[in-house]
């Protein structure tokens, strides 16, 4: 089954919508509207409610992409939003996790950090997002997070709890932020690669997208 890129079409040429008004877009505010409900269902322990509103914003991460491609709804707007949606939505999972006392600290800065240093590092190099391709550590990276913050909800869940069910999901979580930081180093030293290619005028036109993946 094809994860990654799903979704293309080998009969259709791309194009590069200069609209907002795209279903992929709109998923993606969507997605991003339900992190406010995640919160407070985090805040007042719902913690099964909390995972499956967790699970749809993970599924709704992968059907947005995949829309944009079947239905050839590529745009200038969907390839800031995305990646800048996934960021918040992420840093703001994180800390509501921390910060109720379900996941320790150690996640927030994992997280947090290297996200700040990438996006300070894309202002100063390229007063933008740059265009880099998603790599290998990134898509593995979004995986373990996708599957290591809901085990993460389930093991505070009454019925499911256990010390040996927490040690599993906060060991996933730990590989996905450990993850998270080495994708973090790649994308930083791609980006300068890349400045340094087009300093030198030997750039080429972009090959992937966004470096948040």
């Amino acid at each position: 089954m094809r994860l990654f890129g799903a979704g293309t079409r080998d009969d259709v040429e791309y194009r590069v919508l200069d609209t907002f008004w795209t279903w992929p877009n709109i998923i993606t505010v969507a997605r991003f509207l339900l992190v406010p409900v995640f919160m407070w269902l985090v805040g007042v322990h719902e913690f099964g409610w909390a995972t499956a509103s967790l699970v749809l914003l993970g599924a709704t991460d992968w059907i947005d992409g995949y829309v944009a491609r079947r239905l050839n709804q590529i745009s200038t707007v969907g390839m800031w939003l995305d990646p800048l949606a996934d960021r918040l939505a992420l840093i703001l999972v994180v800390v509501t996790f921390v910060v109720a006392g379900i996941a320790p600290a150690w996640a927030v800065y994992a997280i947090v950090v290297p996200d700040v240093v990438l996006a300070v590092n894309s202002l100063l190099l390229f007063r933008g997002i740059p265009e880099l391709p998603v790599s290998i550590v990134g898509k593995t990276r979004t995986a373990v997070l996708l599957v290591g913050a809901p085990l993460v909800l389930l093991a505070h869940v009454e019925s499911l709890r256990s010390a040996g069910f927490e040690a599993v999901a906060t060991t996933v979580l730990a590989v996905g932020c450990v993850l998270h930081v080495v994708a973090a180093i790649g994308y930083f030293a791609a980006a300068h690669a890349k400045a340094r290619r087009e300093r030198s005028g030997i750039y080429s036109p972009r090959t992937g997208g966004p470096w948040s993946g």
